[in-house]
């Protein structure tokens, strides 16, 4: 009769039973979040980069909350090194490939989730957590690398304002999209799907995208370009935040007469 397995020899049965990288990344091509409307980067770059890891991952057995965390342990590494390290061309790979990768971890996270069978409520919520973390702290790097590099003090005003644009475009999205559901539920309709969008709108919000404040980074070999690459991300992140809050709170008023008049049938919208 045969001996009891090991440890080492159960793992490895277990290894073997889950489905390969290919046969992963085959299934989750066909579960992908709808294109339309992603920003380039996003959907070009980070999506397959995510997809990629994602099918890595499940082989090896990882849960979604562990990429996350290493999500967030390539992204904090990468903030600390922009307040920490002096823009030098070293710097300027290093800030770069940890943000990269953790942005493409972040991608993966869901889904792997996907992959098996469905994320958690506390799996979102640590994602959410860490994003509110890194739209919080990652400008303020700049401010503080800014303030090392001793440049004029009008420059120190940009990331205070690129933070304050980053931070109420991102809550203001997640407010937004609770809020959307709720009222749709009270309505009684199926919640709202996927804003229509079109390939001209994703090349649009490209400055906006989270991927290309990554990949500016690379431009700290060259302080002065960044600067002003800096510059021209933030002045297109406040004008894109400010149009985008009027559409969201007209979407919201909509809401708001639909449920008013199923609330109070005959009442005018006040």
């Amino acid at each position: 009769m045969r001996e009891p397995q090991t440890n080492d020899e159960a793992a490895a049965m277990t290894v073997r039973a889950r489905p390969s990288i290919k046969e992963n990344h085959a299934r989750l091509k066909l579960a992908q979040k709808p294109a339309k409307g992603a920003p380039l980067y996003s959907l070009m770059v980070n999506r397959p980069a995510g997809r990629a890891l994602a099918a890595a991952a499940h082989r090896v057995g990882l849960t979604p909350n562990q990429v996350t965390l290493v999500s967030a342990l390539f992204t904090l590494s990468g903030i600390a090194a922009v307040a920490l390290l002096e823009p030098s061309f070293p710097a300027a790979l290093i800030v770069t490939t940890a943000l990269v990768i953790g942005y493409a971890l972040d991608a993966a996270d869901g889904q792997l989730a996907r992959l098996r069978g469905g994320g958690s409520l506390t799996g979102e919520w640590l994602d959410h957590v860490i994003d509110a973390f890194k739209a919080a702290t990652i400008h303020l790097a700049v401010l503080i690398m800014l303030y090392r590099m001793d440049v004029a003090e009008e420059w120190l005003v940009v990331p205070l304002v690129f933070a304050a644009a980053y931070v109420v475009e991102f809550f203001g999205m997640l407010l937004t999209d609770l809020l959307s559901r709720n009222a749709q539920l009270r309505l009684g309709k199926p919640a709202p799907g996927p804003a229509k969008s079109s390939t001209l709108m994703s090349v649009m919000k490209l400055p906006t995208d989270y991927g290309v404040l990554c990949l500016s980074f690379l431009l700290l070999a060259v302080p002065v370009a960044f600067l002003w690459f800096y510059l021209l991300l933030a002045v297109a992140n406040v004008a894109y935040t400010a149009l985008v809050l009027i559409v969201w709170y007209r979407k919201l008023r909509v809401l708001d007469g639909e449920v008013s008049a199923q609330s109070n049938p005959g009442e005018a919208d006040r």
